[in-house]
């Protein structure tokens, strides 16, 4: 009984080393590498990333890297300080002359102011400087008050005022005009009497006046004497010579 199963135990080993020696035998040596193969083509460039959080500042040490995409553009900053003024700039050239205009309406002189005065020494109040002559002959438009012997200027223009003033004694006038808040003594004239006869002064003015200014005539306080009475007139006249344009 024990012979047999030596015998098996023999026969399979034997078949074992049999096998191994057989797959050293058939196996085959190892390959090389291959050569590498050609560079395929560019892939499809990624969707833009999300904007990195800001990295801190540093000194620079690597190469710089490629321009990167114009960003998007910030909110407007303040307004800059006006500058200086330039130099003028040379003149243009003439334009080109403008239609005719419609002929305008004819004038009518009547509707023309016309202001014009003349006034004489009948009573006139006593005191102060102003020559008051109080009893007017003319007074167009009303332009001189009789109580205060000023002619008050309505219409901006050139007037000429006159006056003559009798007296038997030595005498010295002016025509004064105020305006704008000044006082505007215009021309004075005076004239001696030793005879003690009657003698006309007289005087006068181109005045340009203003609407509100004022003119009259002023007497000297001491030569100022006029006569008072029925033989003799002394007037004062004024008119508008043409409108200011």
């Amino acid at each position: 009984m024990e012979a047999p199963w030596g015998w098996l135990v023999v026969g399979v080993l034997a078949i074992s080393l049999t096998s191994s020696v057989t797959a050293e035998v058939c196996r085959a040596l190892d390959g090389k590498d291959g050569i590498a193969g050609i560079p395929g083509r560019p892939g499809r460039p990624g969707p833009k990333g999300e904007q990195g959080e800001k990295g801190t500042s540093s000194f620079r040490t690597g190469i710089r890297g490629l321009k990167g995409d114009q960003g998007d553009p910030g909110p407007p900053g303040k307004p800059g300080r006006m500058g200086y003024a330039g130099p003028s700039g040379p003149l243009g050239s003439p334009g080109l002359p403008g239609l005719k205009g419609i002929k305008g309406n004819p004038g009518n002189i009547k509707d023309e102011p016309r202001p014009a005065f003349s006034a004489v020494r009948r009573n006139p109040p006593m005191g102060g400087n102003v020559v008051i002559f109080d009893t007017v002959i003319t007074n167009q438009e009303s332009p001189y008050e009789s109580h205060s012997g000023r002619f008050i200027c309505a219409v901006p223009g050139y007037y000429y005022f006159t006056f003559q003033v009798v007296s038997k004694w030595d005498i010295c006038l002016s025509i004064v005009s105020s305006g704008r808040g000044q006082l505007q003594r215009s021309l004075g004239f005076c004239d001696t009497n030793s005879k003690g006869v009657f003698q006309v002064v007289s005087g006068g003015s181109v005045l340009q006046l203003q609407k509100g200014d004022q003119v009259w005539i002023e007497k000297d306080p001491n030569k100022g004497r006029i006569y008072q009475g029925t033989e003799a007139d002394s007037v004062f006249s004024g008119f508008l010579i043409f409108p200011s344009t």
